[in-house]
């Protein structure tokens, strides 16, 4: 069996689901339930013996090593972050706590564990570490895609906090033999995202009638990766990855923010056309820039292209199709995520950014 840590947020929810529909390996998923990790996302699958939810934090050491020692998980999948940028700029501590503090403790209750455990069972054990293109800083418009040379240059309090946790990884597989691997993927999208990112924002504005809120100029570029693509990915690095090392993975969709919101408005208006002269882009808002906003991300995926024989299956257009009919169809989802706090977070990161 396997443990998954951060199991009910967006990424890792999604990978729970795709590992018990082709898989009958059982999974313990151990998540902390904050604003972001929903039981919801898991509610279709039946708690018993293929899968087990567990609240907790992953800096909760008596927890975890009693979790590994009743269960001996072959493998640890470690999603648990806080990993919105904008949050980390407004509250940088729970960033710290969790991605740099909690990866300490949990990969320090991972080493004992391994440990004690037999010589065949100790061999076969991984820790695989969920990590993102971010810590790698920023882009010019001409600079080659970020490969897994790439030097650490993070921007912000979340990209720092997560560089932070990829350097604990990698010297607790140097220092003590932990067998480790790491992924460090783009931009995610689809099913169970979270209201506060890009795409399942201004698809929950757009239904709303309210603005799509752009940053700056809107030329921001990401590389984006339909999420189940990255589920994919990481279940070969799990097979086949090489002990220590770190895998690239991006869905070969570079595309501007604002071409994604156009991209989205023209997918709605399709798929959910409204009477609004200009349809959805009559509701695009150009509003202020957030501090240490980086320009542009790329990911050079060739590594695990090469080694692993790994490749996105869904192109941007496709991927996003998919995600605003999934959202389209379950509307009581965001509706019991959208509460009190949700409108105040909102408000917190929107008021101050008048439109220009």
């Amino acid at each position: 069996m396997i443990i998954v840590t951060g199991g009910a947020g967006f990424i890792g929810s999604n990978f729970v689901l795709d590992w018990l529909a082709s898989s009958d390996e059982p999974v313990v998923t151990l998540d902390k339930l904050t604003y972001a990790g929903n039981p919801d996302n898991l509610a279709n699958i039946e708690h018993g013996r293929q899968h087990h939810l567990v609240k907790g934090d992953i800096g909760d050491t008596g927890l975890v090593r009693s979790l590994l020692r009743t269960h001996k998980p072959r493998a640890i999948i470690n999603f648990a972050a806080e990993s919105h940028v904008d949050r980390s700029i407004h509250g940088p501590a729970d960033f710290i706590e969790t991605n740099v503090v909690g990866t300490f403790r949990l990969l320090e209750t991972v080493r004992a564990y391994w440990n004690e455990i037999d010589g065949a069972a100790q061999s076969a054990f991984r820790f695989l570490h969920v990590s993102t293109d971010e810590v790698y800083g920023s882009l010019s418009a001409t600079d080659p895609a970020f490969s897994e040379s790439t030097p650490y240059a993070p921007n912000s309090p979340y990209s720092a906090s997560k560089a932070a946790s990829d350097h604990l990884v990698r010297a607790w597989h140097h220092t003590y033999g932990l067998p480790v691997l790491t992924t460090n993927c783009s931009n995610n999208y689809g099913p169970y995202q979270f209201p506060e990112k890009l795409i399942p924002l201004m698809i929950h504005n757009a239904m709303h009638g309210k603005p799509l809120p752009v940053y700056g100029d809107g030329r921001n570029v990401r590389d984006w990766l339909y999420v189940t693509d990255h589920c994919n990915a990481i279940r070969r690095v799990l097979e086949a990855g090489r002990l220590g090392e770190t895998y690239n993975i991006g869905g070969n969709s570079e595309r501007t923010n604002l071409e994604v919101v156009h991209a989205l408005c023209t997918t709605l208006d399709h798929l959910h056309p409204n009477a609004m002269p200009g349809g959805y882009e009559s509701l695009i808002q150009f509003v202020k820039d957030r501090p240490g906003h980086d320009r542009r991300y790329a990911i050079d995926a060739c590594k695990i292209r090469n080694e692993l024989g790994w490749t996105p299956a869904e192109t941007f257009e496709s991927g996003l199709e998919k995600t605003v009919q999934w959202y389209l169809h379950h509307p009581e989802w965001t509706q019991r995520i959208t509460s009190g706090a949700y409108r105040e977070w909102i408000e917190k990161n929107y008021a101050g950014r008048t439109s220009s």
